[in-house]
């Protein structure tokens, strides 16, 4: 399950993890064609361009497998594949966890 908070979104994964994300932390990470380029990778976005009370207002289900968000910058072209949400984790049991991969 997805919930929409004031500062930022939280999600319930199926396995009972919960993940908090900060609204400009998803925002910077955000991986559309407008924000990080699509040979290279380079991240296009200055993250000194998000404003700091940025906000997730609204979001659609992109099938089974993403969720697409709408910002209060008016950004909404990214797509957030749900095992690059999970990815950015950001909880210490997350961190560990990919700590302990490399």
């Amino acid at each position: 399950s997805l919930e929409l908070r004031e500062d930022g979104v939280s999600v319930e994964w199926d396995d009972g993890h919960r993940s908090d994300y900060e609204a400009k932390y998803l925002r910077v990470n955000c991986g559309c064609a407008e924000c990080v380029e699509e040979w290279s990778q380079r991240k296009l976005l200055d993250p000194a361009s998000v404003p700091a009370d940025i906000r997730a207002e609204d979001y659609l289900m992109v099938g089974r497998y993403a969720v697409q968000f709408l910002w209060s910058d008016a950004h909404f072209t990214g797509i957030f594949p749900f095992d690059v949400l999970r990815q950015l984790c950001t909880c210490d049991q997350c961190l560990a966890d990919r700590d302990a991969r490399t």
